[in-house]
């Protein structure tokens, strides 16, 4: 398929249900409103052409963008188009999934996490706290930065609460995943969770809830699946 097909099969898989239920999430025109699971379905048809999922982001419609991050090779992208990515990721959905998560499987993806975390933009500063939390749930233990993720944890505890709205949400999410995925740090992710508590973020008028981080770590610690690594983060 090329370009314009891709771009046709998503303009027929849209529905208005689905499109303004992602409006009520913070996605804008242009897109089609494609569930993700249709999505999924056209990954066959782009994942081995680089340049056509380079192309589908570069459309700046949000159901060819999602679609981008989930067919293209993360180790054959450029830094540069990384940086050009999140720029464009103007709403969560693209943001904590999309570049985080081709982000922290590429090869700059510390590099982009540590500068994106400090961004005054928040959407970015979303996608580099989600490219940190994604890159050490599919890394060893042994290869990660113990003592820096440490800290990160200690900053959660101390600023989370007069954070951004969105960036509340991702940092929320850091603690649980320290506390699923790196077994060394797992005890202090649950007092950090236990420490922070409630987490409010204003998700709009949509049904979405912000899990509550120390339920969620036991959850996991109790379907013996603590220190469990995915073997991909794109989803």
């Amino acid at each position: 398929m090329n370009l314009e097909e891709v771009m046709q099969t998503l303009e027929q898989l849209g529905t208005e249900q689905t499109k303004k239920t992602f409006m009520n999430h913070g996605a804008q025109e242009p897109f089609f409103g494609v569930r993700v699971g249709d999505l999924k379905k056209l990954v066959k048809h782009v994942k081995k052409d680089q340049e056509l999922a380079l192309a589908l982001y570069e459309t700046g419609n949000s159901d060819a963008m999602y679609l981008a991050g989930l067919s293209v090779n993360p180790k054959l992208i450029e830094k540069e188009t990384l940086q050009q990515w999140v720029k464009n990721a103007y709403w969560y959905m693209i943001a904590e999934y999309t570049v985080a998560g081709v982000a922290a499987e590429s090869n700059y993806a510390l590099e982009l996490a540590r500068e994106w975390m400090q961004s005054p933009e928040e959407m970015v500063s979303v996608a580099g706290w989600n490219t940190y939390g994604n890159y050490i749930s599919i890394t060893p233990d042994d290869q990660l930065d113990i003592e820096e993720i440490r800290n990160l944890l200690q900053q959660v505890k101390q600023t989370v609460h007069e954070e951004r709205n969105r960036v509340r949400y991702v940092m929320n999410g850091f603690v649980i995943g320290v506390g699923a995925y790196v077994q060394e740090l797992h005890d202090e992710a649950v007092e950090v969770a236990s420490h922070i508590g409630k987490v409010h973020v204003d998700v709009g008028n949509t049904a979405c809830k912000v899990p509550l981080a120390a339920d969620y770590i036991q959850k996991i610690d109790d379907k013996g699946k603590t220190g469990q690594k995915r073997k991909t983060c794109i989803c």
